[in-house]
């Protein structure tokens, strides 16, 4: 039979200060982040899912809550899954009103495609590599639900696919609370889908953002 591991970024977070949270403490979803949450827990409700395992963050723990509650089943912690390292955490990066109008700042973007910003692309794709291949090897011919964040979720899948690592960030295809997911029939990956399960909660910026 098939293995399935859904990697899913968290829902939308309660950030009124515009920052870059990164790793930050203290970031919880927004009401409608949780209502992301619940449409996910939705539409997998009549999944074979035998594991809910999140990034340690609390937007990534909030967001597996109705999942692993609709299973019956605890939430694991995987440090794999965290969000990326980046410099420029607890700082506002928004083009015109951000860090990156300071001088001091440019040093740290001289190179887009390891990052110079932040945590190497190499470095989470092996990570999260590692966490995907640990679900699948635990529950054999079950599913298992991973949530983690939005970059190291799009790495995954640029690493799955055999593709390049370095992009443009307007181009990732990984909305809110959207699904990325891996099938594995034994350990050969025979299958990467996408889907949007709390679409319907989505604007406009954030269909915009998400990408493709």
């Amino acid at each position: 039979m098939d293995t399935v591991v859904h990697v899913l970024r968290h829902g939308e977070v309660h950030n009124p200060t515009k920052v870059l949270y990164g790793r930050l403490p203290d970031f919880h979803l927004s009401e409608r982040g949780q209502a992301m949450a619940a449409r996910v827990a939705d539409y997998l409700s009549g999944h074979d899912i035998a594991a809910v395992v999140a990034s340690p963050l609390e937007r990534a723990q909030e967001t597996a809550g109705p999942i692993a509650s609709a299973h019956q089943l605890p939430i694991g912690v995987d440090n794999r899954l965290i969000e990326a390292g980046n410099v420029f955490e607890g700082q506002r990066v928004s083009v015109g009103d951000g860090v990156l109008r300071k001088p001091a700042a440019w040093r740290h973007l001289y190179d887009p495609f390891t990052p110079s910003w932040g945590e190497p692309y190499k470095e989470i794709a092996r990570r999260m590599r590692d966490a995907v291949v640990s679900a699948r090897e635990t529950n054999p011919g079950r599913e298992s639900v991973l949530v983690s964040h939005q970059l190291p979720v799009w790495i995954a899948r640029l690493s799955a696919e055999s593709r390049r690592l370095w992009h443009n960030p307007q181009y990732r295809q990984c909305a809110l609370a959207s699904l990325t997911t891996f099938t594995f029939d034994d350990t050969r990956l025979v299958a990467i889908s996408y889907t949007e399960p709390a679409r319907d909660l989505l604007t406009a910026d954030d269909l915009t953002a998400r990408g493709a």
